[in-house]
């Protein structure tokens, strides 16, 4: 089986694989379009990779990457409630 330390670092590359695919993915959408637009699911992306990057800094403990994962996390999160609540208001009542 694996054993503690290959778990680490696969959580480790499975946290930057989802960080590449947020980038990924919004350079496709901005070709698409011809501008430079942010698709909501490259928050999601976001959100994904945070935490498992949270998690490997909480185990490695090292407090600058928790630090920065933690705050990376929150401006994602509040970058969803904003999507939503503009999503909110152009829905006919």
């Amino acid at each position: 089986m694996f054993s503690t330390e290959t778990f680490i670092l696969v959580l480790g590359f499975a946290g930057q694989f989802l960080f590449f695919m947020r980038f990924f993915i919004q350079w496709i959408h901005s070709e698409k379009h011809k501008e430079s637009i942010i698709p909501e699911i490259f928050w999601y992306f976001s959100i994904g990779g945070s935490l498992l990057l949270l998690i490997y800094a909480i185990i490695r403990k090292d407090i600058v990457f928790v630090v920065g994962q933690s705050t990376g996390l929150l401006i994602y999160v509040r970058n969803l409630m904003l999507i939503q609540r503009q999503k909110r208001k152009k829905v006919p009542v």
